[in-house]
C-alpha cells in the first residue's frame, strides 16, 4: 500500500515536472536561442517543484507546533514577514543547484585530464566496499561529510570579520521562526555554497544526490529555526534540536561566548561535542546581536528591515570590516 502511494506521488512529481517544462520552460529557452540549456532546465523544475513541496510542508507542520508550545511569546510577528521572502527566493531559486551545475563541467574536465595520465579521480562511496551498492548508505555518508564542512565554515562565519558583517544579518533575528533559516545576505550565500558544492564534486557526489542532500539538510534546518521550545529529549545529541540551536542565536552566547560562540553544527551536534563548542544549556535567551540593543548594553545598530536595506548593509558591513 505504501510502495503504491509512493509511486503514485512519485508519478505525479515527474507529471508536473514534464508539464511545466514543456509549457514555460523550453518554448521560453527556444525563443532566446538557448535550448542548450534545456537539460538545466528540466533540473531547475525539479528544483522549483521541490521548493513548493518545502514551504507548503513547513507551514503545514511547523506553524502549528509554534501556536501550539511557542519559546517566546510575541504581540506581533512583523519582523518575520521578511523572512518569508527570503525562503521563497531560497527553497524555490537556484543559487546551490546553479553553482553545483557551472563547476560541474569544469571538474569534470579537470578529472578527464587526470585519467588521461593514469590518474583516478576520488569517489568517497568507493572508499569503503558495498557503499556504493546501498544508495540510502552513500547518501548518509554524504551528508555527515557534508555537515562537517559546514560546520568550519560556520566557525569561519563567525570569525573572519568580513564574512560575520555578512553572516551577522542572519543572526540579527529577534523573532526566530520556522522562516528564519534563509534569512541570509545574498553573497553569503554565494560563497558557502559556492563552497559547498565545490566540495561536493570533489567528493564524488552526483547532481541527483546533491539535489537530495541539500532538500534533507534545509528541512532540518527549518525545524531549528522553529519558535518552539523543543530539546528532542536524547535524539538531541544525535540531530540539532531546536533549542540547542536556538542558544546559537543567544545574544552574549552564540557569537560571544567560548571560542567566539557555540553550537555552529548544522545538522549533527557530533561536531560541536568533538571540538567542545556544545553548549545545552536550555535557558531560553532573547536572540539576536549584543550591539543591536539600545545603550548602555549596546550601540542600537541598525540591521534594516527590509529585504534591500538589510543586503545594503551588509554590504557596508562587510567593506568597513576590511578598512
Amino acid at each position: 500500500m505504501i510502495e503504491s502511494v509512493s509511486d503514485a506521488v512519485a508519478a505525479s512529481f515527474t507529471d508536473a515536472q514534464a508539464w511545466l517544462f514543456e509549457s514555460l520552460v523550453q518554448p521560453t529557452l527556444f525563443s532566446l536561442g538557448a535550448m542548450r540549456f534545456q537539460e538545466e532546465g528540466f533540473v531547475a523544475v525539479e528544483w522549483f517543484l521541490l521548493g513548493v513541496v518545502q514551504v507548503v510542508a513547513l507551514y503545514v507542520l511547523l506553524r502549528p507546533l509554534e501556536r501550539l508550545a511557542p519559546a517566546e511569546q510575541w504581540s506581533d510577528r512583523d519582523q518575520t514577514r521578511v523572512d518569508v521572502l527570503y525562503t521563497l527566493l531560497n527553497r524555490l531559486g537556484l543559487i546551490p543547484l546553479g553553482l553545483f551545475l557551472l563547476l560541474s563541467p569544469l571538474l569534470d574536465d579537470a578529472a578527464a585530464g587526470l585519467r588521461d595520465v593514469g590518474f583516478t579521480p576520488f569517489q568517497l562511496e568507493n572508499a569503503w566496499a558495498g557503499v556504493a551498492d546501498v544508495p540510502i548508505i552513500g547518501f548518509l555518508v554524504y551528508l555527515v561529510v557534508l555537515d562537517l564542512a559546514d560546520y568550519w565554515m560556520h566557525r569561519a562565519q563567525h570569525r573572519w570579520r568580513w564574512w560575520w558583517a555578512l553572516h551577522a544579518l542572519h543572526h540579527s533575528q529577534q523573532q526566530m521562526s520556522l522562516w528564519s533559516d534563509d534569512r541570509n545576505h545574498l553573497l553569503d550565500d554565494l560563497v558557502r555554497d559556492g563552497l559547498k558544492a565545490s566540495i561536493a564534486l570533489a567528493i564524488g557526489v552526483e547532481p541527483a544526490q546533491f539535489v537530495g542532500l541539500i532538500v534533507a539538510a534545509r528541512m532540518l534546518q527549518s525545524l531549528q529555526h522553529a519558535n518552539v521550545r523543543w530539546s528532542l529529549g536524547p535524539a538531541g545529541r544525535l540531530i540539532v534540536s531546536p533549542i540547542f540551536h536556538r542558544r546559537h542565536h543567544a545574544i552574549g552566547v552564540g557569537h560571544e561566548g567560548r571560542h567566539l560562540g557555540c553550537n555552529f553544527a548544522v545538522l549533527f551536534p557530533l561536531w560541536d561535542m568533538l571540538f567542545g563548542t556544545a553548549d545545552y544549556c536550555r535557558h531560553v535567551e532573547p536572540t539576536g546581536i549584543r550591539d543591536q540593543l539600545c545603550a548602555p548594553d549596546g550601540v542600537a545598530r541598525d540591521y534594516g528591515r527590509g529585504f534591500w536595506a538589510q543586503q545594503w548593509l551588509g554590504l557596508r558591513r562587510m567593506l568597513n570590516s576590511s578598512a
